[in-house]
């Protein structure tokens, strides 16, 4: 079987392709991860730390020695995982964008539920502030779902594959307040009020205080799982062709990087403010263009 035969049957074989996105989707976030610190610390004048670093402090999590408050929070960061790579399952499987939306919803729910499940002030702030972050880019998500309803009829993410016009040029505005999503979901000033890894952002990291050892290298897989699909989502704007979409999601990628360190965080009610006016408002305005 030759090479393009080979990738052909990988290509139609569902089973497969979702084998190897459950494979190689966290691989791809982690290395997400690692251009974030990389690039983030020459704009800052640093060095910043190894490429494979993200990497190398996952199998540091994973060799200490488990421990956890109380059950409960063992559980949650069990199901914050297995939700996030059921999303990556229902997308490479084409199914109901609505059906994705929801577990993504539980995912981030499992995680704000574990952050409350100890009696840490930090802890509970971090959750709440979660909780704001969903409640500010969920009708955003909601909005995008609907427009591509309305342009292909169907909520099927497999009818956006084969609509051979690119989602970019149909929702333009959409795309713009997506963006705003991706940069809460990637951590990114002025956006990011619950948790991050950066210095220049929090003393206390918040939500994922309490977890430690493995119990929190689960955390840190969903969200390299999590970083590869809101990649591949900006890559579906142009789906027609993998390098302008690759383009795309990664022009959009620096252009965050370069937001997170020219903006301060600011406070979560001014992210639900900016959220249910700018972006909402251009998400109902290419509704409103698609619906005529």
């Amino acid at each position: 079987m030759s090479f393009d035969e080979t990738v052909s049957y990988i290509w139609n074989n569902s089973t497969i392709l979702t084998i190897l996105a459950l494979i190689f989707a966290p691989l791809f976030g982690g290395i997400l991860m690692s251009l974030d610190r990389r690039i983030t610390a020459r704009m800052q004048g640093r060095m910043g730390p190894p490429f494979l670093q993200p990497f190398y402090d996952l199998f540091k999590l994973f060799g200490k020695q488990p421990l956890a408050l109380h059950r409960p929070q063992i559980m949650y960061a069990v199901l914050h995982l297995v939700f996030m790579m059921l999303v990556v399952v229902l997308l490479v499987q084409g199914q109901d964008l609505l059906m994705v939306l929801f577990v993504q919803a539980f995912s981030v729910i499992c995680l704000v539920l574990g952050g409350m499940s100890v009696r840490s002030p930090y802890s509970w702030i971090g959750s709440q502030r979660k909780i704001l972050q969903m409640l500010a880019y969920e009708p955003v998500l909601v909005l995008l779902i609907l427009a591509v309803n309305l342009r292909d009829n169907s909520f099927l993410a497999s009818k956006v594959m084969e609509n051979q016009n690119p989602l970019i040029f149909s929702m333009p505005l959409l795309f713009l307040a997506f963006l705003c999503v991706v940069a809460i979901e990637f951590q990114k000033s002025p956006f990011d009020v619950a948790t991050s890894h950066h210095a220049h952002q929090e003393i206390v990291k918040g939500i994922t205080l309490e977890f430690s050892g493995p119990f929190l290298g689960l955390i840190e897989i969903a969200h390299c799982y999590e970083l590869a699909i809101f990649f591949g989502l900006m890559m579906a704007f142009w789906h027609t062709s993998l390098i302008a979409g690759f383009l795309l999601a990664f022009c959009s990628f620096l252009f965050l990087l370069i937001l997170d360190n020219a903006f301060s965080r600011l406070t979560s009610y001014w992210m639900l403010r900016y959220m249910w006016t700018v972006p909402l408002t251009l998400a109902l305005a290419n509704l409103i263009w698609l619906w005529r």
